[in-house]
């Protein structure tokens, strides 16, 4: 087996989740090759000493890698998948951080786990990404996808902007609004959750559209297709206004045209049977916790 490890590291929490992962894989013969800046810190803060293959960009990752196992929260998830790209490398999230909705292995349960994935014991979630094209283009978007959301946000003003919103080339609504959320059904328990949107399970084969504050109080999270194709004209005060794929932000103009749809691939994410969706849902926002269940 041949596995890829790109991670973040956060001082001494982080330190005995990657000694364990690692002396669990060199223990079992498994070939490791490092993200090179994330070994470069490994190496800095003595955390191992043997020598180790690296990667450094998305060109190194081929179809000879099993899987990639990102060590951090969802943000290093969302992270790694810059590296995996359109390769179908699967990504196994193992939580260092603190909410860990992608990042599934905790800390307590690691080898078992990871005993599971050396036997491929698992399954695979295939998550929808989401792509942008600006009319009349900008600047290029060198990592054109998001798996979470893309928003569209103010600039440099506390006054709102409005959001022209057309579906398919139908023309929906044109919102007032500190922004809109386009997010995928994995990104249904991030961004948009905070903004009343609803949570969808991973498979379903949807998009969510979410006001930020608007100022219209009947303007509402709405479902949509996840083959729909959506229009976005932005209209403000300012002459720029923030796009953020996933945590990647770029400045566009305004009153320049927004086309975002599904991308052709998706990301896999490595699914262990012993936590599932649902029994993330009642661990992480505590579903559970009413007396009366």
């Amino acid at each position: 087996m041949k596995i890829a490890i790109f991670g973040q590291y956060y001082q001494n929490d982080t330190r005995p989740i990657i000694k364990d992962i690692f002396v669990f894989f060199n223990r079992n013969n498994v070939e490791l090759v490092i993200e090179e800046k994330f070994l470069e810190i490994l190496y800095e803060e003595k955390i191992i000493e043997k020598k180790y293959n690296t990667f450094a960009s998305y060109a190194d990752l081929n179809n000879s890698f099993d899987l990639l196992i990102s060590i951090g929260g969802d943000g290093t998830i969302l992270r790694a998948t810059t590296f995996v790209r359109d390769s179908g490398i699967p990504i196994l999230g193992v939580n260092a951080g603190r909410l860990g909705f992608l990042a599934k292995v905790q800390k307590e349960n690691i080898e078992s786990f990871l005993q599971l994935v050396l036997e491929k014991k698992y399954t695979i979630s295939e998550r929808t990404l989401l792509t942008m094209d600006c009319s009349p283009a900008e600047s290029k978007i060198e990592i054109n996808f998001a798996m979470n959301e893309i928003s569209i946000n103010r600039k440099d003003t506390t006054s709102m902007i409005t959001i022209e919103t057309y579906l398919n080339d139908e023309y929906l609504n044109s919102y007032w609004a500190d922004g809109l959320i386009i997010s995928t059904p994995t990104g249904s328990t991030g961004y948009s959750m905070s903004c009343g949107g609803p949570i969808l399970t991973p498979d379903v084969k949807a998009l969510i559209v979410t006001p930020i504050a608007p100022h219209n109080l009947t303007a509402r999270p709405l479902v949509i297709p996840d083959n729909t194709e959506i229009r976005l004209k932005v209209s403000g005060r300012e002459e720029q206004y923030l796009v953020s794929l996933d945590s990647r932000i770029t400045y566009i103009s305004n009153h320049s045209e927004l086309k975002i749809k599904k991308t052709p691939f998706n990301i896999n994410m490595v699914e262990i049977p012993e936590e599932t969706f649902l029994k993330t849902l009642r661990n992480k926002l505590l579903w559970g916790e009413d007396k009366r269940n």
